[in-house]
């Protein structure tokens, strides 16, 4: 399926949201630079929690493609290319990594010497937690899913000219398979030092896990609003069926079902456990104000979705699971925003303009760069014969919300 098969109007859409997105990326980011000159601290923290958002979009996005390539399923097929599209952002994350190393002093208790030569905690950890090992270890983890993200969708790619080719399918399994488990090993790292670091005296057996699940539903998130967005022009209007956006609402609700029960069972062990230096860290997140972040944070992240998407009408129209998705999202960076700043001031709630700011800086370069791919590639992999372009009129999607 090529672009001559597409609408014009969808390509025309596109190009716009590709240049807007610019825009405003360009705008955030002259905001962004003008508030490290007001607030530096304040700037890495915001910088930290922007940057990390998007990383998480791009790698539940990876997650998700690999997945579709292990077991299969139409509605992977739909969202495969939107999802392939978002993982070419990894490579322009990675480079924003490089206000991350200018920030590490900033950010990272263990970075200065003096705090770790009265800290014998510190001094037993220091052979992880060091700037060198901690910038080498976020560059391999980068390689690893760029490589990954860059040899599927070439496959991907060559598989469209060569339908027959059986190699190259088994290629994009053999992949894929093993690539979510190396996905999970690196994601939970890459938590750790971003982000569990920030209370170096502090340690969590799950929050990998809560991470990498936030970032599967933050992937799913993404790929159904820019879906439902494009459900009404062609060719998306001729192939997406009822069951595909059921199936994706469905996995949308699992992705949050297992972020709710990785978050509550960190919660109810370190709560239950009682252990002074662990129960900290919520003692942080739950005074001052952060309690009622937190609170909110559960009732739309997971209660109000939960009980929505358990109703299958919401997950059959696609105005009501755009709806859903977009507060998914933004719970998503909700929840980062509760997870990172109370590091730096616990017990007392803020909200920094600066975050916003850098997460639209962030966001708007992202979907510049998410945009550009997505119109230089079939918008549905064409080898697969069951995205064949006709209508089903007896399972077309309604478009009311």
């Amino acid at each position: 399926m090529n672009h001559s098969q597409a609408d014009e109007k969808l390509i025309s859409r596109l190009k716009s949201m590709q240049t807007l997105s610019l825009i405003v990326g360009v705008i955030g980011l002259i905001a962004l630079i003008a508030g490290y000159f007001f607030a530096k601290d304040q700037f890495f923290q915001s910088y930290l929690v922007g940057w990390t958002f998007w990383v998480q979009v791009a790698l539940g996005a990876l997650v998700i493609l690999m997945i579709q390539n292990t077991v299969g399923g139409r509605w992977g097929l739909v969202i495969q290319r939107l999802v392939e599209a978002a993982t070419t952002t990894l490579p322009f994350l990675a480079v924003g990594f490089i206000v991350i190393i200018i920030g590490i002093p900033h950010l990272y208790e263990w970075s200065h010497a003096d705090v770790v030569a009265h800290d014998e905690l510190l001094q037993s950890k220091s052979a992880y937690l060091n700037t060198p090992f901690f910038i080498a270890r976020t560059v391999f983890y980068f390689v690893i899913w760029i490589g990954v993200a860059w040899l599927l969708r070439k496959w991907s790619a060559q598989l469209d000219d060569d339908p027959e080719n059986a190699s190259l399918r088994k290629k994009l399994r053999n992949l894929s398979a093993p690539g979510i488990l190396v996905f999970g090993l690196t994601v939970t790292f890459a938590s750790v030092d971003w982000m569990m670091s920030l209370e170096p005296h502090w340690y969590s057996t799950i929050y990998g896990i809560m991470f990498g699940v936030g970032a599967m539903a933050a992937g799913f998130s993404f790929a159904i609003i820019i879906l439902m967005r494009m459900v009404k022009y062609s060719p998306w209007k001729d192939v997406i069926r009822t069951i595909d956006i059921s199936d994706l609402g469905n996995w949308l609700l699992a992705s949050i079902m297992l972020w709710a029960y990785v978050a509550f069972s960190q919660f109810l062990i370190i709560w239950s456990a009682n252990i002074p230096e662990e129960t900290t860290w919520y003692l942080a997140r739950t005074q001052g104000g952060w309690q009622w972040v937190a609170i909110l944070n559960v009732f739309l992240h997971f209660f109000l979705p939960f009980f929505f998407l358990l109703v299958r009408g919401t997950k059959k129209a696609p105005g009501r699971l755009l709806s859903i998705a977009l507060l998914v999202l933004a719970m998503r960076f909700l929840d980062l925003f509760w997870l990172i700043f109370p590091a730096f001031t616990p017990g007392k709630i803020v909200f920094p303009w600066l975050a916003i700011v850098a997460w639209i800086a962030m966001g708007g370069f992202f979907m510049a760069i998410f945009f550009r791919q997505l119109t230089k590639a079939s918008f549905f992999p064409t080898y697969d014969s069951r995205l064949a372009v006709h209508p089903v009129k007896e399972e077309a999607p309604s478009h009311a919300s």
